[in-house]
């Protein structure tokens, strides 16, 4: 099968055509003839930072995680597919799991689904890590109908699934976004846009909260930003984080009493634990996303497997809107 592979860690050069044997199915297995595949943030670091990263794969490297395919054959034990069933998700690209940018995958029947009838295979592609992202972290803090909900970076990958699923859970939804662009998409997905660079926290708080502070932030931002987050929160607040790899003092979360959560997706894969929950939040998805509640945005430009390289550049120049998606 074709396959662009990493034979040495470093920029968007790295990528290099390869042929590699076609993977044979196992149990508890599918396998799956790829049609269509995205690049996550997660994917660039693990291509410039190698061995830094604790779960980066030795090289050679076959990197991308999220999948939308076709089965080709069912493993021993696998019940919940069938030859011919149009399937996405999340299986590969780190540690020990072959990834997604090439021509078949052998993925774990427990991180798949089947994908909703009503996107197309790119689409689905987009959604699997950012979608079991934002829905972990909207879940973990309890957004229910009725509340106030804050997404910073609402038109990125993560974020502008978050607005979405917490819409669809009932919260009146507000998001950050920098540029003008940024903000019509967060208007155009049903949320409030806040322009950080003009508007500071304690006054977006006043304006849309009467000073109390929202119910629940999302931060896709992370980093110094879980900052804003902590000050934008109401008392006893819940705030989720996507990027929590920092120093940073606590005390305005203790003085608000804050409940902190950290979403890190990628822990059922690289542990090898509690995969299942992946499988189900996908099956919800899929749900949300049939009941047209939810649709991610594609960035315009098409890439094909051969192009891997100028897609990651795409996503790390900062000019893309929506997902980067790569066509097999």
């Amino acid at each position: 099968m074709k396959a662009m592979m990493i034979n040495a860690y470093g920029g968007t050069d790295a990528f290099e055509p390869a042929q590699l044997p076609k993977p044979q199915v196992k149990p508890g297995h599918v396998l799956v003839k790829i049609k269509a595949t995205s690049v996550n943030t997660v994917d660039t670091m693990i291509r410039s930072m190698g061995a830094d990263l604790p779960f980066s794969p030795a090289t050679p490297a076959l990197l991308g995680m999220d999948f939308a395919g076709v089965v080709e054959e069912v493993g021993e034990g696998v019940t919940r597919f069938t030859v011919g069933d149009e399937v996405y998700g999340c299986a590969g690209g780190l540690g020990d799991l072959p990834g997604t940018l090439a021509e078949y995958i052998v993925a774990d029947a427990d991180l798949t689904a089947l994908k909703p009838t009503n996107l197309s295979m790119r689409e689905a592609a987009a959604l699997p890590l950012v979608g079991i992202t934002a829905y972990e972290g909207l879940k973990r803090a309890q957004v229910k109908n009725g509340q106030q909900v804050l997404v910073h970076g609402g038109s990125g990958g993560v974020g502008h699934i978050a607005i979405q699923l917490a819409r669809h859970l009932g919260a009146d939804v507000y998001s950050t976004g920098g540029g003008e662009a940024q903000r019509d998409l967060i208007r155009t997905l049903g949320a409030t846009p806040i322009n950080y660079k003009t508007e500071a926290v304690e006054h977006y708080v006043d304006t849309h909260t009467q000073g109390a502070g929202f119910d629940v932030v999302f931060d896709s931002v992370g980093g110094e930003n879980m900052v804003n987050s902590f000050n934008a929160a109401k008392l006893n607040g819940q705030v989720a984080s996507t990027v929590s790899l920092v120093e940073l003092d606590l005390s305005v979360a203790h003085m608000k009493g804050l409940s902190v959560h950290v979403i890190f997706m990628l822990i059922q894969m690289i542990h090898d634990t509690r995969r299942k929950e992946h499988a189900d939040i996908l099956d919800a998805l899929t749900q949300i996303a049939e009941a047209g509640a939810l649709k991610p945005v594609l960035d315009d430009n098409h890439y094909t497997l051969e192009q891997i390289g100028s897609a990651h550049a795409r996503l790390e120049s900062g000019k893309g809107l929506g997902k980067v998606v790569v066509s097999i």
